[in-house]
């Protein structure tokens, strides 16, 4: 125990061992970019770049459509009768809600 003692005592009159300890503490505890903030914004910068992978995904798969419309007018004609209900016009269109 004595050893110990002896240990923190001749720590604590060590100029740049209390400088060194001072400057941790107030870079992780007091500044404004402390510990807490870096960890939180660090968390956040995850789930950002998580949706930016989706959106490139997204973007993607919207231009393969699109490139696919533009070169088949058979699918463009699907399309075009599945999502927005267009019709030719000696037709009838019956929606059948499920």
């Amino acid at each position: 125990m004595k050893k110990i003692f002896n240990y923190i005592l001749a720590f604590c009159k060590n100029f740049y061992s209390l400088t060194t300890l001072f400057f941790i503490t107030w870079i992780a505890f007091v500044d404004s970019n402390d510990l807490f903030l870096q960890i939180q914004l660090a968390s956040k910068e995850k789930i950002l770049e998580n949706e930016r992978r989706f959106y490139q995904d997204k973007i993607l798969q919207v231009k393969n459509e699109k490139t696919n419309l533009d070169n088949n007018m058979n699918q463009l004609e699907k399309i075009a009768r599945e999502k927005y209900f267009m019709k030719k016009e000696n037709e009838d269109v019956y929606i059948i809600i499920k």
